[in-house]
């Protein structure tokens, strides 16, 4: 199966090109009409469609290309402004504007029904946007999608890849999918099968695969065309521990080869996020609730320490209430004997909590005094309810 997303690619290195089937080729070049049609005309000119762009945004209090780059960064990847996308009544994309700057692992984090696939599809040009506009490499999402789908490659949570196949004719259809052929074709290939560690397989049918082999192979294919902006869907999902590992150090290598290589990521792990990321944003109701880099949103958290006391006998009502007015927040007893509460860092409140034990005849068996987690700042902006996706 290939890439949906997949386009002729925009500037390839020199080398023998391979025509095409007339229906594949018109597929790649077609801007459907109807609900991914263009929302206005574009103009006949590049200076007249310009004026109308920019008489669109600030209609819409949209921010002009010299604010963006000023806000941004004249090196933005991607840039969002008041993207919106309705589904009927339901408010799937709600207003959201972020940017992801050349060469950044950007996260998106969220529970089910968040907005994040939605969005991906926006930025990917798999849906039209309701109102508000993206770009990608400067590439408006609405008017400028096959420039938008050469630029960039995905990854899906899903398994695409023809398990009937081998793994280097599954890159080969995506390659020419993208127009790549002859000694260029081999050479890419080549080059990603050593990237991830499947060039010594390349003749191996997919199926014959284990699920972390499959998922390497998943991702040879989504950068086959040397992208310049890779969208990864919960890439590791179901993967082993040390499947996982490999393949967060395998972004490592493909990020130190291509420092410009801008990653989008979405992510139930919330290790993951804050190993990969250099900066996240957390969705809910469609919104972006917050957004920083991992360590910024753990210190920016009022109650940024997490401390856990282990006792030699159980502790008293009494005396938890005693903990607790020095200023514990989100007290759990886990066992009896176990207080587990989050504190503001810098107020000692954790040491002061054993003292005051101690001082009440108990034994302190165990104290750990750790800064909170992401996922404790993930809980502290959605909650802790469980959701219908």
């Amino acid at each position: 199966m290939t890439d949906p997303l997949a386009g002729p690619a925009a500037a390839l290195p020199a080398g023998p090109v391979e025509k095409l089937d007339p229906s594949v080729a018109r597929w790649l070049d077609d801007e459907p009409a109807g609900e991914g049609a263009l929302l206005t005309p574009a103009p006949a000119s590049a200076d007249s469609y310009a004026e109308a762009l920019a008489k669109e945004e600030a209609a819409a209090g949209m921010l002009s290309r010299k604010e963006r780059e000023t806000k941004h960064g004249a090196e933005a990847a991607i840039e969002v402004e008041k993207l919106t996308k309705r589904f009927g009544s339901a408010v799937a994309v709600d207003a959201i504007s972020f940017s992801v700057r050349t060469g950044e692992t950007y996260g998106l984090l969220g529970p089910n029904g968040a907005g994040k696939t939605t969005l991906i599809r926006l930025l990917t040009t798999l849906l039209p946007p309701t109102s508000g506009t993206a770009r990608v490499q400067r590439h408006d999402i609405r008017r400028g999608r096959s420039a938008v789908r050469r630029a960039i490659g995905t990854v899906s949570q899903a398994v695409t890849t023809d398990e009937n196949l081998t793994v280097r004719e599954n890159l080969s259809v995506q390659g020419k999918m993208y127009g790549l052929a002859g000694k260029t074709l081999a050479t890419r290939i080549e080059r990603r099968l050593r990237e991830v560690g499947l060039w010594e397989r390349q003749g191996q049918i997919a199926k014959e695969l284990s699920g972390g082999m499959r998922r390497r192979l998943e991702i040879a294919r989504g950068v086959l065309h040397s992208p310049q902006i890779l969208f990864l869907d919960e890439p590791t999902t179901g993967l082993d521990p040390q499947s996982r590992r490999a393949i967060w150090e395998m972004f490592g290598d493909m990020k130190a080869a291509n420092p410009k290589l801008s990653i989008v990521l979405t992510t139930h792990a919330m290790d993951e996020a804050d190993y990969l990321c250099d900066r996240l944003a957390i969705l809910d109701g469609g919104r972006i609730l917050c957004e920083g880099t991992p360590e910024s949103l753990k210190r920016g958290l009022e109650t940024g320490e997490r401390v856990e006391i282990e006792t030699d006998r159980d502790i008293s009502p009494a005396d938890r209430e005693a903990v607790l007015t020095l200023g514990a927040r989100n007290f759990r007893s886990p066992a009896p004997a176990v207080a587990e509460f989050q504190s503001q860092p810098g107020e000692a409140i954790g040491r002061r909590a054993a003292q005051v034990l101690e001082e009440r005849g108990y034994r302190v068996l165990h104290l750990t005094i750790a800064p909170v987690t992401l996922e404790d700042v993930f809980f502290s902006y959605t909650g802790r309810a469980l959701r219908e996706s």
